[in-house]
């Protein structure tokens, strides 16, 4: 099925990778810094100008509605000195709890856990917008954003597997087939990042936004590309959609159980709700369909990548 193999997007299942702003100006050097009580419309003015909401490859529910809390998040956060790399370890400590509860059995952790990611998300948007009104331009930070997604986007799958097994305590095959989905879902983050690593060890400049570098050179593959935002199945293992297809998923299993539909196993213990562990069918269907749609997924992005411009010399 080569339609499922051509993500149109160059890392549209992930968080855009943070990237550090251009020195300040000489000129501006002496200029006396910034307030940290700034209003609503300063503070958007210079932390979420049109050269970042605007990005092509800029997260997409970030464009659709968390920056609109971000920037309330970012206001609360200046007053309290607190570092831009330090909000970037508190979106990796949030995140990496919304993992921690998706290991948990029971309808409950799974919408708790979609929460915590979309908070994840949104702390992540704030990181940036302290960085660009404190003028903190780290490459640590960069590095360290990074770090925190691949981390996160490779423990939900491994945290699901844990949640079928039984929970804590009861790692078994599902766990298995968590880890295995997410060793490719970590291959398919590489691949984007090392056409940066590859570019910069050639010595080219940093690669821009420019749709047309990341569309395939093909006029075959670009209407194949086209037609896959239809069907965006390629984002399913971003942080965000992983979690609220298994909210959805979740709420069917517990719907099909309320009804009589679908069965309990016995077991249980401190960490499950009640004396029976949910069978949870569908998300069982789920993890075992993410195994090919992952490896399709990531052959796909790995096909555009090498189909387009991104590895010509500019």
């Amino acid at each position: 099925m080569l339609s499922s193999m051509l993500p149109p997007e160059d890392d549209a299942a992930r968080p855009a990778a943070k990237e550090p702003a251009p020195p300040p100006d000489p000129a501006q050097a002496g200029a006396p810094s910034r307030g940290n009580r700034p209003t609503l419309a300063e503070l958007r003015a210079v932390s979420q100008p049109d050269t970042v909401v605007g990005r092509r490859n800029s997260e997409h529910w970030a464009g659709m509605y968390l920056r609109k809390g971000s920037i309330h998040l970012t206001r609360l956060l200046l007053p309290t000195g607190i570092s831009a790399n330090a909000v970037t370890w508190l979106m990796i400590v949030v995140g990496f709890a919304g993992a921690l509860v998706l290991a948990i059995p029971g309808w409950w952790p799974v919408i708790a856990a979609a929460v915590l990611i979309q908070l994840h998300i949104l702390v992540d948007c704030s990181d940036g917008e302290v960085a660009r009104w404190r003028n903190q331009h780290s490459t640590a930070g960069v590095y360290i954003d990074r770090v925190g997604h691949y981390l996160v986007e490779s423990l939900l799958p491994i945290a699901l597997g844990v949640h079928l097994d039984g929970g804590p305590g009861s790692v078994g095959g599902w766990t298995t087939v968590g880890a295995l989905v997410a060793v490719v879902v970590i291959l398919k983050k590489s691949f984007g990042d090392l056409v940066h690593v590859a570019r910069t060890y050639s010595g080219w400049p940093k690669m821009s936004e420019d749709a047309e570098l990341a569309a395939p050179r093909s006029g075959g593959l670009r209407s194949l590309r086209g037609l896959l935002r239809f069907f965006p199945f390629f984002r399913a293992f971003g942080a965000i959609e992983f979690t609220l297809i298994l909210a959805v998923l979740a709420t069917v299993d517990l719907v099909l159980r309320l009804a009589g539909l679908e069965a309990a196993a016995p077991g249980g213990g401190w960490w499950s709700v009640g004396d029976q562990l949910a069978y949870e069918a569908v998300l069982r269907a789920w993890m075992v369909l993410a195994i090919p749609l992952s490896l399709a997924t990531a052959a796909g992005y790995l096909l555009s990548i090498l189909a387009s411009n991104r590895l010509r010399r500019p």
